[in-house]
């Protein structure tokens, strides 16, 4: 009872719980937080310094007491408490306006494909033990799908790319379900691994996370461009243990690239083998649509037009697609429940 009482005092979200960065959306309000998964703790207090963009600005420059951590692991949570904390810090920060004193929300939450029970639980129990009194899953590209405004709920074929930062989902949805799908741990964060390794071995050059990110955003292409962009990076001279400055064009940079690329057109290549002949003709009508960040490399939607002879779509603010479909389902929950994924509680909260 007590529980229900906080909960008309508080605003129901919609998160995207990415490997990258966190979006929430409130009911009624929208997208009111995009920032960096990552967290701040200062380990001789166990205090929390710092979530989200001013977390991510002390990766690499924090000192031994000082751990900065990312709490999300191609897609999943891999330090629960770290997330848990992450949570209610979002949720608290939704609610400072309002007058609620103890939030107790309701949930819209997205998770990737193909994850286990175990895990699964771990994002509901993160997620009611930060605060929410009920958390409703939902799987990313299905949430993509509804944020790209996809008629999924159709007896027609949908087919959905959503790179992210740990993962990429495929998906080919009809009837509000996932027909045939691959989730593969590998997007924007191997990349950027695929920048830094690259960097040693042709520059001897040692660089930070967030430099070859930067790198991939400034120049970074899946197809031959007409005029090659160019670049500087700074890093450390791995022979002489220096400061060093090197050039870069994005033909290099795309040649870092080119074997996760070549992976995750396989998996979309993959997908379509295994789709039902009557939905590979809607998808060949439809089109692939793109979302995630991912989906910003440029010419990466014609290379797998290319590669697949099939249209490609970029779908509009292709990084909020997924928490777009969370707040969708969030405002009308009764009509799209069918989209959600089955609790792993054996009782559905209702308090």
């Amino acid at each position: 009872m007590l529980s229900r009482l906080f909960g008309t005092l508080s605003r129901d979200m919609g998160i995207d719980l990415g490997t990258a960065n966190t979006l929430v959306y409130v009911k009624d309000k929208g997208i009111t937080i995009d920032e960096p998964s990552v967290v701040a703790i200062n380990t001789r207090n166990d205090q929390i310094l710092a979530v989200g963009a001013d977390a991510q600005k002390m990766i690499g420059k924090s000192p031994a007491h000082i751990i900065v951590s990312r709490p999300l692991v191609d897609g999943v949570i891999s330090d629960f408490e770290v997330t848990e904390r992450m949570l209610k810090h979002f949720i608290e920060k939704v609610h400072r306006e309002g007058f609620s004193v103890i939030p107790r929300p309701r949930i819209v939450i997205g998770i990737p494909l193909g994850v286990t029970e175990v895990e699964r639980k771990a994002v509901e129990d993160a997620s009611l033990s930060a605060g929410a009194r009920e958390v409703f899953l939902i799987e990313e590209p299905v949430a993509a799908a509804i944020g790209a405004r996809l008629p999924i709920q159709d007896a027609s074929g949908n087919m959905i790319v959503d790179i992210g930062g740990g993962t990429t989902e495929i998906a080919v949805i009809s009837l509000g379900g996932v027909v045939t799908w691959k989730s593969l741990r590998m997007a924007g964060d191997k990349m950027d691994q695929d920048i830094i390794q690259y960097s040693r071995e042709h520059f001897n050059l040692l660089l930070g996370e967030r430099t070859a990110e930067s790198i991939k955003k400034k120049i970074g292409s899946a197809i031959d461009l007409e005029e090659p962009l160019e670049a500087k990076i700074r890093g450390r001279d791995l022979i002489t243990g220096l400061p060093k400055e090197v050039s870069v064009n994005s033909n290099q940079i795309r040649e870092a690239i080119t074997r996760s690329l070549r992976t995750i057109i396989e998996g979309i290549k993959s997908t379509i083998e295994n789709t039902p002949p009557e939905l590979v003709s809607d998808i060949y009508s439809r089109g692939i649509v793109l979302s995630g960040g991912g989906a910003l490399l440029r010419g990466l939607d014609k290379i797998i037009s290319h590669e697949t002879k099939i249209p490609v779509h970029i779908t509009d603010d292709p990084l909020t697609a997924v928490v777009r479909g969370t707040g969708i389902v969030l405002e009308d929950l009764e009509n799209l429940k069918d989209v959600l994924s089955p609790s792993t509680k054996e009782d559905t909260l209702t308090n």
